[in-house]
């Protein structure tokens, strides 16, 4: 499947909005290296410290053939990945699976149980009725068709046998939700195996941080604006982090705007329309699969119960809702630093 130049231009922009990375300080034996690849249909950035170009180049090719690897286990559209042979199989019989493939439909059933079902790996056949590149608006009758082909309690998983089972024909699994951070997680392991302890990775919007900058400070990641005017305003906010993931999902990034109304991809599984009570949410978590996939699970429950999930689980967020208000969960405040207020842009 080809990467198209636009959604290669959209990768790049969220890449270089949520990317924001302060260096300073002497080198003190280590170098920057960062190189970006498209992989996984998407962009990837990796960004390490080492102390040779041949130890960072060595470690950056073991984790970009880490994310070959994964692209063609999980690929929703090849006929030959392990994500297809489950979907074929859907009300037939459960499918062995490899450990990867386990371990992630896992956490989106996780994601998807803790978020109330704002978070579903079964939304495909809703998301593939909408068309942002068009501007096409699915009808009602085409959506209530589709309702019932979408629910993450379809998917029953045997952790034992490893085994994923589809109990209902026409149910499928898209793991374009999570799979980026999924993936972030995955190469940084390898990163870590090759003797790396300070980098990013970086696929498309969904990142992954560990180790410090060069001058001992924790790495600069910002936040988009969701409302941005130009690029003066193009950040909301930085945070400071260290050893953790970091995702953001918001209604600016695919959308278009009809008679007035902000039509977004981020669509709520119970009702089939892009749902409206934020603007978007930022995520923060060890786990950079878990901030993929709450991301847009906490975007589609909403600021109020949102927020309560976030501080349950121990994650930390920042969420602009509907009016553009910034909140944050207690744990984060210290370390976000606003740059702009999420103001509202007049839609055009």
């Amino acid at each position: 499947m080809p990467v198209s130049k636009r959604r290669l231009f959209v990768a790049v922009l969220a890449l270089l909005a949520v990317l924001y990375i302060i260096l300073a300080g002497p080198p003190q034996g280590k170098r920057l290296f960062k190189e970006s690849r498209t992989s996984m249909y998407t962009l990837v950035s990796i960004t390490v410290l080492a102390s040779s170009p041949e130890k960072a180049g060595t470690a950056m090719d073991a984790a970009y053939q880490e994310l070959e690897r994964l692209g063609r286990l999980l690929n929703f559209y090849a006929a030959d990945s392990e994500l297809t042979t489950i979907n074929k199989n859907a009300g037939i019989q459960p499918v062995r699976v490899s450990p990867d493939t386990l371990e992630i439909i896992e956490a989106a059933i996780y994601a998807g149980e803790r978020t109330e079902g704002g978070f579903d790996v079964t939304v495909g056949p809703l998301v593939k009725l909408w068309d942002f590149n068009t501007n096409t608006i699915p009808s009602a009758t085409s959506i209530a068709e589709s309702l019932p082909l979408v629910g993450y309690k379809n998917i029953v998983v045997d952790s034992a046998a490893s085994t994923v089972f589809l109990n209902k024909p026409g149910v499928q699994i898209d793991l374009g939700g999570i799979i980026k951070g999924f993936a972030a997680d995955k190469a940084v392991e390898i990163l870590i195996n090759h003797g790396i302890d300070d980098g990013i990775v970086a696929v498309a919007g969904d990142i992954k941080v560990f180790g410090r900058q060069l001058d001992g400070r924790p790495w600069h990641v910002g936040i988009q604006n969701p409302r941005q005017e130009n690029d003066d305003t193009q950040l909301l906010a930085t945070v400071d982090l260290e050893g953790v993931g970091i995702s953001t999902s918001g209604d600016y990034q695919r959308y278009f705007i009809q008679d007035g109304i902000r039509y977004h991809h981020l669509l709520n599984p119970r009702t089939g329309y892009p749902e409206s009570l934020c603007r978007s949410v930022t995520v923060i978590a060890p786990d950079a699969t878990l901030t993929d996939a709450f991301a847009t699970g906490i975007f589609v429950m909403g600021p109020g119960k949102g927020l309560g999930v976030l501080e349950k689980l121990g994650m930390e967020g920042v969420i602009v809702d509907r009016q553009g208000e910034i909140l944050m969960t207690r744990g984060i405040r210290d370390r976000v630093h606003l740059v702009q207020t999420a103001g509202e842009k007049p839609e055009e």
